[in-house]
């Protein structure tokens, strides 16, 4: 039988050069972001929380500073070895596939944020998708997606971009195509040359509610920057979503 070929986020996450891409991430903006959403939601100490995908943990070890019960999960094997690498005593780090079924009614709260939907290929993988993200709430326990806002992003993306980071000099492309948003990465490192696209669906709110409904969940919030101010489909930076079970 022939190997399957491994999807885009499959091999690009699991390089160090990802990391190397992204290690000027605003980490001060993502912990004031977390700060607010724990104190709307109201989340006490001790809630269950499941960070879905986790990346290399940083949301999932900062809130477990805060008192919170997290698991982190993640796609990619390398990123849950370094999550695992720093994971303090009571915080679980694991390998899991987000379209794939797991943690039955186990958690208070699931958070995808950062942009870390909408990589898949088809709507069925979408649905199975949230299916997990679903099933894995207790019942009146709270999703939060946070997703970028399509036309605002749209409107303000760099379509050739040029980053040197750590010495080695990032080529970035970005377009529309086929309903998604793509942004092309070459570069060398060790005299190799390598090219990879990120991919991502321009999912609009609609989009998300039919998800909601599909998973039986109840849109109840609905934030356009990590202020949690209101939403503007135009001007709104992020569109970040929360829905109960």
């Amino acid at each position: 039988m022939p190997q399957l070929q491994k999807e885009w986020f499959d091999t690009w996450f699991d390089t160090p050069y990802y990391h190397i891409l992204y290690s000027n991430r605003n980490e001060t903006e993502a912990e004031v972001f977390l700060t607010n959403l724990m104190e709307h939601l109201k989340v006490k100490k001790g809630a269950s929380i499941l960070d879905l995908p986790c990346g290399k943990g940083r949301h999932t070890l900062f809130l477990a500073e805060k008192g919170y019960t997290l698991t982190g999960a993640d796609l990619s094997s390398a990123s849950i070895a370094m999550a695992q690498s720093h994971a303090p005593a009571g915080v679980t780090f694991l390998v899991h596939d987000l379209r794939k079924p797991a943690w039955n009614e186990s958690f208070d709260y699931v958070l995808n944020l950062f942009t870390s939907f909408g990589y898949f290929e088809t709507e069925a993988e979408d649905k199975a998708a949230f299916t997990t993200l679903s099933r894995a709430l207790k019942k009146g326990g709270s999703l939060v997606i946070d997703f970028m806002n399509v036309a605002r992003a749209v409107n303000l993306m760099k379509e050739e971009e040029t980053k040197t980071i750590e010495g080695i000099t990032f080529h970035l492309k970005r377009y529309v195509q086929d309903g998604y948003i793509h942004k092309e990465i070459r570069f060398e490192a060790d005299e190799t040359p390598y090219f990879f696209t990120e991919k991502v669906k321009a999912l609009t709110l609609e989009d998300f509610k039919g998800f909601f409904t599909f998973a039986g969940l109840t849109l109840t919030d609905v934030f356009g920057s990590y202020q949690l101010d209101a939403y503007d489909a135009v001007e709104s930076d992020r569109l970040i979503m929360i829905a109960k079970k």
